[in-house]
Formats: structure tokens, C-alpha cells, sequence
């Protein structure tokens, strides 16, 4: 059986997979290698490589393990035509994303942006920024799954209260509160932090409007980790400018890399990062936690395995 990785990973982790499954045959290259593809059973991917044409030549494809969490790039309906296996990583983007998060609200509860900006400028001023605590606030976390629940935790930990909104509205751990997601706009005037991982849906593109923004507390801090199409950008820019908010901090935009003539680079009240919140030294080791056990599974004859996805849903 042929495990064809579209990425070339580093050579130890090449290395513990040859040793661990030498009946397995693994290839290891940099993109889509149509002879390759041809014969490969089992194909290890990023997923944003792949097209309809890739699906259709690979005649021995069943099982897809997509080392990232979203899989919106994927040719979907090819993929359920020919009822090919999906898995993902779901889950191993928690800790980074989490830090990353918790990074930004620090940074502007403390104002570390202005201490960095009078250290480059020379300025001495213990009066500065007019710093916050996080410690007492309420934080609203759309989508509190597996990285969700990471950030209610450690919020939970500066003595923060978790409020979680997902689409049934069960309880969720580390939320202190759990309403479903249709139910947005009557909590988000609670939050002093509005922090969405969502994951691109038909049901979540565009699902936050111009009237949530108007719901949220003027002293607000809105995130999106999640993806860039759960506000129109227009909003986002209209929101930010009439400062029904304080801060934003985006991970992630509708059109990435965000154009050089975006507005969003230009106001003072946003942070951008360049969807980069998940990297992490640790990825591709975490990524092959997962998959490892998955192989096994597979190879034993058992489908059932970790992160098995719906592909038409996109989870």
C-alpha cells in the first residue's frame, strides 16, 4: 500500500514512519506528483493542492488525511462521489491558537503596543496606554470545540467568565454559559471579549452583521481565529471606523493575503496577523499524533477513525 504526502515533511518523522510500518511504501514530495497520485492509497495533504481532476486520475484513493483543520479548498463533491475517506487534524491547533489568542488580549489589556512604541521613541511614561485586567472580564467564545474550549480554560484561569455558543446550545466544558448560536445577538452585550473559531459553513459565511457589532459593548474586543468570511469585510471596516468597538484583532480575512489598498491596514483600532495564529515548531509532530493511530486503525481494516469528517459539511 502506497502513502503519498503531498509536503515534505522533516527527515526524523520520515524516518519514525518507515520504521514503524515497513509494509507500508511512503512517499514523501513536494506537491501534486500525478504518478504518484495514481497509485496511492492513502494521500497526506494540506488540502488546498488538490482539484477534480487530481480526484478523478487518483483511481486507488480511499483514505484523504488533510494535516489542517479547514478543508473549504477541497473539490467536496468529487471527494463524496467517490465516498473517499477524510480525516483532519482537528484539535492540534488548540495550544498555539490559544497562546496566540491570549497573547493579543494581553497585549491590549496591558498595553504592550505603547510600551514597545516609548521604548523605540525614548519616552518614559508610567501614565501611558491606561492599561486594564483581563482578570474579572466575560469572554463570548463562538464555536467552543476543541480550541474553543482550550481558550474557555485558560481564561477560566485569569478568573475569567466563559460564555460559549455553539449550534445546540449543550454545555460545553469551560463555559460557565452555553446558548446556541442562534441566540448570538442577545448575549454578545455580556462580553468584554468576542472571540470566534468558527469554521467556514454555508451556515457561518457572513453570520455576523453590522447589528452585532452594534449589539457589543463600545469597550469591546472582537477576534476572528476562525476564517475571514464570518464577517463581509465592509462591515467589519464600517464597525471599526464608527468605533462601535474597541479593538479587532484578525487572524483571518476574506481575501488573503489582504490587499495592500485594504482599509483594514490603515486603522488603529485593528491588529492584523497574518493567519498565522495555528504555526507552531510542534505541527507536523502533532499532526502525525494523529495520524499515526489512525493508520494503524486503518491498515487493521477499522474506518472508524480520529477526526473521520463529513466532506460535504466541512466537518
Amino acid at each position: 500500500m502506497k502513502v503519498f504526502f503531498t509536503f515534505d515533511s522533516r527527515p526524523d518523522l520520515q524516518k519514525q514512519l518507515v520504521e514503524q510500518f515497513p509494509e507500508v511504501e511512503f512517499v514523501f514530495r513536494k506537491g501534486i506528483i500525478d504518478d504518484e497520485l495514481e497509485t496511492a492509497e492513502v494521500l497526506v495533504t494540506y488540502g488546498e493542492d488538490l482539484t477534480e481532476e487530481h480526484i478523478s486520475s487518483a483511481a486507488n484513493l480511499k483514505w484523504i488525511f488533510v494535516a489542517s483543520a479547514g478543508v473549504e479548498k477541497m473539490p467536496k463533491n468529487a471527494i463524496a462521489e467517490r465516498d473517499i475517506l477524510v480525516s483532519n487534524v482537528r484539535g492540534i491547533h488548540k495550544k498555539p491558537m490559544t497562546e496566540s489568542i491570549l497573547a493579543h488580549i494581553l497585549s491590549i489589556k496591558r498595553v504592550l503596543p505603547t510600551i514597545y512604541n516609548n521604548q523605540r521613541n525614548k519616552i518614559w511614561d508610567k501614565r501611558g496606554g491606561h492599561p486594564t485586567e483581563l482578570n474579572g472580564s466575560t469572554a463570548l467564545i463562538i464555536g467552543p470545540g476543541a480550541i474553543g474550549g482550550e481558550i474557555g480554560r485558560l481564561l477560566q484561569a485569569f478568573e475569567v467568565y466563559t460564555i460559549g455558543c455553539n449550534r445546540s446550545g449543550n454545555s460545553v466544558e469551560y463555559m460557565n454559559e452555553t446558548y446556541r448560536i442562534d441566540d448570538l445577538a442577545e448575549h454578545l452585550p455580556k462580553a468584554d471579549i468576542v472571540i470566534s473559531v468558527l469554521p467556514s459553513t454555508e451556515e457561518t459565511q457572513h453570520l455576523i452583521g453590522y447589528e452585532h457589532f452594534q449589539g457589543m459593548r463600545d469597550n469591546a474586543i472582537f477576534m476572528n481565529f476562525g476564517r475571514g468570511n464570518l464577517v463581509e469585510t465592509s462591515v467589519l471596516i464600517r464597525a471599526l471606523e464608527e468605533n462601535l468597538i474597541q479593538h479587532a484583532v484578525l487572524d483571518v480575512f476574506e481575501e488573503e493575503p489582504l490587499p495592500m489598498d485594504s482599509r483594514l491596514w490603515e486603522l488603529e483600532n485593528v491588529t492584523i496577523s497574518p493567519h498565522c495564529s495555528s504555526h507552531s515548531s510542534r505541527y507536523l509532530e502533532r499532526s502525525l499524533e494523529i495520524f499515526i493511530p489512525s493508520l494503524k486503525k486503518y491498515l487493521e481494516g477499522d474506518k472508524d477513525i480520529e477526526n473521520k469528517m463529513n466532506i460535504l459539511r466541512g466537518y
